[in-house]
Parts: C-alpha cells; sequence; structure tokens
C-alpha cells in the first residue's frame, strides 16, 4: 500500500510540474505576467459557499485570505456606476426584479445577497480591498448594446490601479474598444463552448487579446493548444477535482469554485 501511495504521490507531482514547466514556457515566450495568479488560481466570483454570496465583499476577503487570485463580473447601472454583479437582474441573489442595467448604483446597493448582510459592491469597492495583493480578473457582462459605454466606465475606475489586473469579456467589440483606447491594459477575451469556430475566429482577429478565458468543456481542442502557445490560457468554471486535474494539462491557470480548488 504504502508503494501504491508514493506513486500516487509521484505521478500527481509530475503531473503538476508539467502543468508548472508548461505555465513557465508561456512565461518565457510572453515576459514575466503579473497577472498570472500561479497554481492557486483564480476564485470565481471570489471564495463564496454556505452564507457567503457570489460577488460579495465576504468572499473576496475570504479569497484573499486563502492566497487566490479573484475573478469577478461587472454590470454597468442605469446611472453609469459599474457594479460587482453576475445577472442581469437581482431575482436569484436577492429575490428582486430589478434589472441591472435599469436601476441606480445607489438602489442596487441597497438590496441584500441572499438575506445576508452583504450587499452589491461598487467596483471601486473591490479594487480598494485588494489594492494590489492578487492578482484580479474582471469580466465585463455587456448588454443592450452598452459594450463601448461599460468599456469606458470600467477603464476610467481601473485607471491608476497599480495591482495586476485584466479585464475580460464574451464580447469582442468592447477588448477591441479597451486594446484602441488602453493599449496598456490586459485584455482577455472569454470563450464558450457555443461558440462556432467561425465566431471565435472573427472574435480572436476582432479584439486581439493577451489572454484567453476558455471554456473547460474545449480545453482539449486543437486551436486551444495553438494559441496557447501565443497567450495564456485560463479556463472556467472547474468545481470538482476531476475537472481541476484535466484542466490543469491545458491551461496555465484556473478559475475555480467549491471542490475545483487547486
Amino acid at each position: 500500500m504504502r508503494g501504491r501511495r508514493s506513486a500516487f504521490r509521484s505521478c500527481r507531482w509530475a503531473s503538476r510540474s508539467r502543468w508548472m514547466r508548461s505555465s513557465r514556457s508561456a512565461t518565457d515566450r510572453q515576459g514575466r505576467d503579473p497577472l498570472w495568479p500561479g497554481p492557486a488560481g483564480f476564485a470565481h466570483r471570489g471564495l463564496h459557499g454556505p452564507g457567503v454570496p457570489e460577488n460579495s465583499m465576504a468572499a473576496f476577503r475570504a479569497a484573499l485570505e486563502r492566497g487566490s487570485g479573484i475573478e469577478c463580473d461587472v454590470r454597468l447601472t442605469g446611472d453609469g456606476q459599474v457594479v460587482v454583479f453576475h445577472d442581469h437582474d437581482l431575482r436569484r441573489l436577492c429575490a428582486s426584479a430589478l434589472a441591472v442595467e435599469a436601476s441606480s448604483a445607489a438602489v442596487l446597493r441597497s438590496q441584500r445577497l441572499y438575506d445576508t448582510e452583504e450587499h452589491i459592491p461598487l467596483l471601486t469597492d473591490l479594487l480598494g480591498l485588494v489594492s494590489g495583493k492578487a492578482p484580479l480578473l474582471v469580466e465585463m457582462k455587456c448588454r443592450g448594446g452598452n459594450a463601448k459605454r461599460i468599456s469606458e466606465a470600467v477603464a476610467r475606475q481601473v485607471d491608476g490601479y497599480s495591482g495586476p489586473l485584466g479585464v475580460m469579456s464574451f464580447e469582442p467589440t468592447a477588448i477591441h474598444w479597451l486594446g484602441h483606447h488602453h493599449p496598456t491594459l490586459r485584455r482577455g477575451l472569454v470563450i464558450s463552448e457555443r461558440a462556432s469556430a467561425f465566431d471565435r475566429w472573427r472574435g480572436l482577429q476582432r479584439s486581439a487579446p493577451d489572454f484567453l478565458a476558455v471554456d473547460r468543456a474545449v480545453l482539449n481542442r486543437a486551436w486551444v493548444a495553438r494559441e496557447r502557445s501565443r497567450r495564456r490560457i485560463y479556463s472556467w468554471t472547474i468545481r470538482t477535482n476531476e475537472e481541476r486535474k484535466a484542466a490543469e494539462i491545458h491551461a496555465d491557470a484556473l478559475i475555480w469554485e467549491g471542490d475545483g480548488r487547486p
């Protein structure tokens, strides 16, 4: 039995070592990348769980305490503010029919998340909390043709932020705008398994991203390996130990939650 355990540990270490060597080679190709979180990965919407809602300040504090990077979602409010929230309305998290893009930041911030004492944060709240202590991935949720407006708002708020930060989106137009107007900002394109080959090609051509956030369901595709030779590949959302083991082979870092934690 001892021999089996030793062999298992050796195999696991060899797998992790291959992942680290691959990530180091990506660094060699692209130069030192402070956004890369290493094996700790990015906590998806913070380190959330029972009593700790997703995308809450409590979840972000927990992620910082664990020493992982942080991934979050942001939306544009009706009065042009940027809030940290995933859904387009408040039904799931706040039992309210309010739509984020049609509501003021003040009204949204008054809503409690899952009947806890946590409220919807502003992006500026999160930036102040993290303050360079961990790599931060900000996913812009575009809706109703507001790609340019949310890109402008996010760019204003992260201007002057000195910590490692990347902004990403499913919408190539948003990433293209950021690349044209804020070329020093790290930019990423989020790619779903539902994206066709043509849409993926068109999105990559238009956005010219620094990194990709790829749906774990398509990580083993040949195009991912090709893109990995050009830029970092992050993978979402890793929720189990089995998914983590599979994703580590093909990605430079994982966006994880629950049992998917490294």
